[in-house]
C-alpha cells in the first residue's frame, strides 16, 4: 500500500490486516511508542475538522513523530499561485507522511501521484476512508458474527456513504442504503457502478431503497450521518429537513433492526434532525467508541505507510 486514497484501492487482505493491526495496537500501545521517532506527517486541511485532525495530531505524539498543520487558503496553492504538482515535489522534501483533507478527490489524487511520500486521505467529496476503517473496526469489536448488515439511513449523496459502499462490497457484507430519490440525496451514479462491480468481485451486497423500515429490517448496525454537511448552505436547512424527516433514526426504527442492534454516527451529530437523542444517547449507541478508534486505526495507516 503506498497511498490511502480510496478503500476501491484496497483487496480484501490489506483491509483485514489493517483491522487486525490497529486491534493491536489498542492493545499495547506502549509497544508501539517510538513507532515513528523523528518522522513528520504534513496535514493539509480544506475542510473543518474536529475528530480527524486531533486523532492525526494525537496518532503522532504517541508515536513520538510530529505534525504540521497546513492550511490551504493561506497558501500559494490555496491562492491559485502554485501547481498542486510543484506543491506535492516540495513537501516531499520535508515531510515523511502527508495526510489531505480536501473537498476534491482529483487534486488530492494528483498530489499522490507527484508526491515521494505516502498520501492519506482524511476525506474529499469521494470518500472518507479513515472514517470507514475506524467503524469497521468498531463493528469487529461489537458485533459476534463475521458476516453482518449496515442499514444506512437519510443523505446518500456524501462521502461517507461512498465509503461504506466499498467498504461493504470488498469484505463480503451488506448495505442496506434507504434515501429519498431526488437528486440531492440520492448516490451518484458513477458510485453505485464501481460499488455493485466491487460487490460482485468480493460477495457483498449493496441496496438502495426508499423506506427506512426496509433498510433495517434484520439489520446489525443501523447507521447515519448529518442533514447538513459542510458545504451545504444553511438557507437549504428546511426543506432538506422536511425531505429527510422519515429516515431519522428513532426508538421506534431501531426496534425494526435485530435486538442487538448497535446505532452509529460518524459525527457531527445534531439530535432531532437526522438521529433523536434517546438513540444517540441510548444504550445502543456506540458513536464514541467509533470516534476512539479514529485513533488506532490511523495509527495502523501510518505505520504500515512509514513501512512500519
Amino acid at each position: 500500500m503506498d497511498h490511502l486514497l480510496s478503500l476501491a484501492d484496497i483487496p480484501p487482505k490489506v483491509f483485514a490486516t489493517l483491522l487486525k493491526r490497529a486491534t493491536h495496537i489498542k492493545k499495547n500501545q506502549k509497544q508501539y511508542a517510538r513507532k515513528l521517532y523523528e518522522k513528520t506527517l504534513l496535514t493539509m486541511f480544506e475542510a473543518p475538522s474536529l475528530r480527524t485532525r486531533i486523532s492525526f495530531e494525537v496518532a503522532m505524539t504517541q508515536l513520538h513523530g510530529g505534525t504540521i498543520n497546513f492550511q490551504t487558503d493561506r497558501s500559494p496553492w490555496g491562492m491559485g499561485k502554485e501547481s498542486i504538482e510543484d506543491v506535492a515535489r516540495t513537501i516531499s522534501q520535508y515531510c515523511d507522511l502527508v495526510a489531505a483533507r480536501i473537498y476534491s478527490h482529483k487534486e488530492l489524487v494528483t498530489l499522490a501521484k507527484y508526491a515521494s511520500v505516502p498520501v492519506i486521505n482524511m476525506m474529499t467529496n469521494d470518500g472518507h476512508p479513515c472514517q470507514i476503517l475506524g467503524d469497521f473496526l468498531t463493528i469487529q469489536e461489537n458485533i459476534k458474527q463475521k458476516k453482518f448488515k449496515i442499514a444506512y439511513l437519510g443523505d446518500a449523496k456524501n462521502n461517507v456513504t461512498y465509503s461504506l459502499m466499498r467498504a461493504c462490497a470488498i469484505t463480503g457484507n451488506t448495505l442496506a442504503i434507504a434515501c429519498p430519490t431526488k437528486k440531492a440525496y440520492y448516490p451518484e451514479k458513477h458510485f453505485i457502478t464501481e460499488a455493485q462491480k466491487l460487490a460482485r468481485k468480493y460477495k457483498g451486497k449493496i441496496t438502495i431503497t426508499k423506506t427506512a423500515r426496509d433498510a433495517v429490517k434484520n439489520a446489525d448496525i443501523v447507521y447515519t450521518d448529518s442533514w447538513m454537511s459542510y458545504r451545504i448552505p444553511p438557507k437549504e436547512k428546511k426543506q432538506r429537513s422536511k425531505d429527510l424527516k422519515p429516515y431519522q433514526v428513532t426508538p421506534a426504527i431501531m426496534k425494526q433492526a435485530k435486538k442487538t442492534a448497535k446505532f452509529m454516527h460518524c459525527l457531527p451529530a445534531t439530535r432531532g434532525h437526522e438521529v433523536t437523542a434517546s438513540v444517540i444517547d441510548g444504550k445502543q449507541s456506540i458513536v464514541f467508541t467509533q470516534a476512539q478508534n479514529r485513533l488506532h486505526i490511523q495509527k495502523a495507516v501510518l505505520l504500515t505507510l512509514a513501512g512500519k
